[in-house]
């Protein structure tokens, strides 16, 4: 009687030996994957796309042997966690899946070193917008609470604006020289902004009115053109 193997027995014999060549010539240096590997390599080290098999499985973008980039990392305990990696730990954005509690459970959101922070921030929502051509939300940094508005016009500042009236449900209003908005904060925090100014060809006045709402606590720039 003749013995018929599995078809994926039968894959498994026919690419371990290209698996175990392929990890002789590059290395991946986190030891619960570092049995087998193939991908692309880079100096010797996994750098790019590949799968990397030890007590644990990883698939997807490695730099430097480390997982980096984006990339399925799955326990031998069966927690997967799909997302950003930086240096083989979860960093970025992601979704991590474990069973406790006899229920499967999720965690999605942002990592940092490895460590789960919470979930993404929502991103800024205009409620309102009146005689506004454009608008653009742009974080500087998470030093301090605050919210900078910039007039724009005709590929600059805009000097003419008139009867300003800025307001915020938290915080306290302030200017440096053009620009104009709230320090101290409490997020979300929603904002109005009211004035008058010339359109592009300066041949009449408009009203403007923009209303908006930004949940992700930092220092925050708009620019508002006209």
């Amino acid at each position: 009687m003749k013995l018929q193997l599995p078809a994926y027995f039968l894959f498994t014999l026919l690419l371990s030996p290209l698996l175990i060549l392929a990890q002789s010539n590059c290395k991946v240096l986190l030891p619960e994957i570092d049995s087998i590997y193939d991908g692309k390599c880079k100096k010797g080290l996994a750098n790019g796309e590949g799968i990397a098999i030890g007590k644990d499985t990883y698939q997807g973008k490695f730099k430097k042997g480390w997982p980096d980039g984006f990339g399925v990392y799955t326990w031998s305990t069966g927690e997967v966690y799909e997302g950003d990696f930086v240096e083989g730990v979860k960093d970025g954005e992601g979704v991590y899946r474990f069973f406790t509690n006899n229920r499967d459970t999720a965690l999605v959101g942002l990592w940092k070193d490895d460590v789960y922070i919470g979930p993404k921030p929502m991103k800024p929502k205009v409620m309102q917008s009146v005689a506004i051509d454009r608008h653009t939300f742009r974080k500087n940094s998470d030093v301090q609470n605050r919210v900078l508005i910039d007039f724009r016009q005709n590929g600059g500042q805009n000097p003419n604006i008139s009867g300003l009236l800025i307001t915020a449900d938290s915080g306290y209003e302030f200017s440096l020289g053009n620009t104009h908005g709230f320090k101290d904060m409490t997020f979300p925090v929603t904002m109005l902004v009211k004035y008058t100014t010339p359109n592009k060809l300066q041949t009449r006045q408009v009203y403007c009115i923009f209303e908006f709402v930004i949940y992700e606590p930092g220092d925050w720039a708009v620019d508002l053109f006209n």
